[in-house]
C-alpha cells in the first residue's frame, strides 16, 4: 500500500522520507565512509574503483563522480551525509549550495545575507490549500478556526 504523501507538490524539493532513506542508503553509507581518511585518499585516486566496492545504482554513481549533489538527493542522498562528500572534494557548504542553486559560491553568499531567497515560485501546488486537505481549516466550514 502507499503511503499518502502530501508533501510532494513542492516544485523543485526532494523530501528526503522513509522512501528516500531506503533508496540512498549505500550512497549514504559512501558518504559516511569518507570520514575516514584512509577512504578519502582512496576515493581520490580511483573514484570508480571505490564506488564499485559499494552496492549503489548506477545513477548514484554516475552522481557521485559528477558531483551533482541535484542528483544525488534525487537518488536518495541526504545533504548531511553529501556534505563529507563535498568536503572531500575540496568544497564548503556554501560552495556546494551554490552548485545545488545554479548559483556561484559568491552569488549565493551575497544572496542568503541579503535576506535568502524570494518565495516567489517555492510554493506547493494548489496554494491556500486546495491541493492538501491537512493545510485546509479545521471547524465549521466557515474558513475560521474554533
Amino acid at each position: 500500500m502507499a503511503l499518502h504523501k502530501p508533501y510532494t507538490d513542492v516544485p523543485g524539493t526532494v523530501i528526503f522520507d522513509m522512501e528516500q532513506a531506503r533508496k540512498g542508503y549505500w550512497l549514504n553509507q559512501f558518504c559516511m565512509s569518507l570520514m575516514k581518511a584512509e577512504q578519502r585518499e582512496r576515493f581520490k585516486a580511483s573514484p570508480r574503483a571505490v564506488l564499485d566496492e559499494w552496492p549503489m545504482s548506477e545513477a548514484q554513481k554516475q552522481a557521485v563522480l559528477a558531483a551533482d549533489l541535484n542528483a544525488c538527493i534525487a537518488q536518495g542522498g541526504n545533504i548531511y551525509f553529501l556534505a563529507k562528500l563535498g568536503a572531500t572534494l575540496g568544497k564548503s557548504f556554501q560552495q556546494m549550495a551554490g552548485s545545488m542553486t545554479g548559483m556561484t559560491e559568491h552569488e549565493y553568499r551575497d544572496m542568503m545575507i541579503a535576506g535568502g531567497r524570494s518565495v516567489q515560485g517555492n510554493r506547493f501546488v494548489g496554494e491556500d490549500g486546495s491541493a492538501q486537505p491537512h493545510r485546509q481549516p479545521q471547524g465549521s466550514g466557515s474558513g475560521t478556526l474554533l
